[in-house]
């Protein structure tokens, strides 16, 4: 096995190792993330300079969210069977090449490869990064503690690279790859030098049919997600991928209850807290995603703001991520998971539902500035909370798959909910023309994102009220204990 004790049960008496490791594997994830954002301002640039049509030009960005949300399932399962430490430093290392390497291209087609790479290479170290986490801090206040800051980088990373990006992209698009390089390689140095060794590999087979037929499922749901605003939601070919990615996962779940290796014990998805952490992830990532990017709209069509003034416009949110999630350790203590979740659902539902009524006019401190404090609140909430309740109560030798499970909620959320935005969007939007038209047509995609949240909302109550008659029953179990 690749699981070891903990090496810290206390959140007072942190060694510089510890606190090594911890930011180690939050520069990581915090890199995925930044690499998301950078590159989505920088896509006018790229397509001037390579003369990429417009279909080939999302494929920059649709290539690597295919990549990273089609193999985080694997990625996790492999952290846990290959070894973390081997899985992430080999990881790193390819995310490093591919980022250098997408540097310095002069064809589409290789840049798209580089993504799809990375969002490969990303797959692997964000569930492995999570369960080296998870594995060094024991589960309680240090391991809370550790998983606020290890959501500073993972909730920060996205708003950074829109700020970045603006200042990069005015250098040269090609910055907004070279960056992520010296990064990568300062986590990949620090990694071989901090995390300790795997021990020896759990014996027996592995699940290659399951393995194939997760990546398949995965691959063409995502994909089919990306491709359905542009195809038509309706449209034959994309009711058969839909129709075919059902089919993989079913035979996946066949197999996985038959083969004496699984890759994914299905019994895990039977803890009432891990389940609910991913469902809920699924729908919050979907709203906050088609959010970000209707108010970059507003932002750009409507205020027609540069992108360096639309990254600004975010940086409230991401200032009282950066600050408060390390903040909320104690919080959480006090109040349990399912509650900072629903807190944070809450934050984001009253968030949008502001931006419903937004006003062309309105100065920003009036009109933007309140949903956007209320983003960042609810981001801090909700995020390190989802984590922590992924997590608990599960087994070292399957952290890493609990990881991977997480991930791949967000990361699927995130893609649905943002095809569902966009064709949203492009209802909406059919006749209107100019700013204040423009601003009309947001309405379908706002309300789109409401309905995401208040179904989030509905997910995190049932927890909360969980936990009540839990407390009300003398011999019930309390909330984060694994259910086999």
């Amino acid at each position: 096995m690749t699981s070891s004790a903990p090496l810290s049960t206390s959140t007072s008496v942190w060694n510089a190792r510890l606190w090594g490791i911890l930011l180690t594997a939050s520069l990581v994830v915090g890199l995925d993330a930044l690499d998301v954002s950078m590159v989505g301002v920088a896509l006018p640039s790229i397509q001037a300079d390579l003369g990429l049509s417009t279909s080939a030009l999302q494929w920059v960005v649709s290539g690597y969210v295919l990549s990273y949300g089609g193999l985080l399932l694997l990625g996790g399962r492999a952290a846990d069977l290959l070894g973390r430490r081997r899985v992430f430093l080999t990881a790193v290392a390819v995310f490093a090449l591919a980022s250098l390497v997408g540097g310095l291209v002069d064809d589409g087609a290789v840049l798209i490869a580089t993504r799809i790479l990375k969002g490969m290479a990303a797959a692997f170290t964000a569930p492995a990064a999570l369960s080296i986490v998870t594995t060094t801090f024991a589960e309680g206040p240090a391991r809370n503690k550790a998983l606020g800051f290890f959501a500073v980088f993972g909730a920060s990373g996205y708003s950074a690279g829109l700020v970045l990006s603006g200042l990069l992209t005015q250098v040269g698009w090609r910055w907004t790859f070279f960056l992520p390089v010296p990064i990568a390689l300062i986590a990949w140095a620090a990694a071989g030098r901090l995390l300790p060794k795997d021990g020896p590999r759990p014996s027996g087979g592995y699940d290659l049919p399951g393995a194939v037929t997760s990546v398949a499922a995965m691959l063409l749901l995502v994909y089919t997600v990306v491709q359905a605003p542009e195809a038509g939601w309706a449209a034959p070919s994309t009711l058969v991928q839909f129709a075919l990615a059902a089919v993989l996962l079913i035979a996946f779940v066949v197999i996985e209850r038959r083969s004496a290796h699984p890759l994914v014990r299905l019994g895990i998805l039977r803890s009432g807290p891990l389940a609910r952490a991913n469902l809920g992830a699924t729908v919050f990532f979907g709203g906050f995603i088609g959010f970000q990017f209707v108010v970059m709209l507003y932002f750009q069509q409507v205020l027609q703001w540069s992108a360096l003034q639309t990254a600004l416009g975010f940086l409230p949110a991401a200032l009282i991520v950066a600050f408060g999630s390390p903040r909320m350790e104690p919080l959480i203590e006090r109040l349990g998971t399912s509650r900072t979740i629903a807190g944070g659902v809450i934050a984001h539902l009253i968030a949008y539902v502001l931006f419903l009524v937004i006003d062309r006019d309105a100065p920003y401190a009036v009109g933007v500035l309140p949903s956007m404090v209320l983003l960042g609140i609810g981001f801090t909430l909700a995020f390190s909370s989802l984590n922590i309740q992924a997590t608990a109560g599960i087994p070292d030798h399957e952290q890493g798959l609990a990881g991977g499970l997480l991930n791949t909620s967000m990361q699927v959320g995130g893609a649905i909910g943002l095809a569902v935005v966009t064709a949203a969007l492009t209802t909406g939007g059919e006749g209107h023309t100019g700013p204040d038209a423009l601003l009309a047509g947001f309405t379908p995609a706002l309300l789109t994102v409401t309905a995401l949240s208040a179904i989030g909302l509905l997910i995190a109550l049932s927890g909360v009220l969980g936990r009540r008659r839990s407390a009300d029953t003398p011999a019930a179990e309390p909330e984060l204990v694994l259910v086999d």
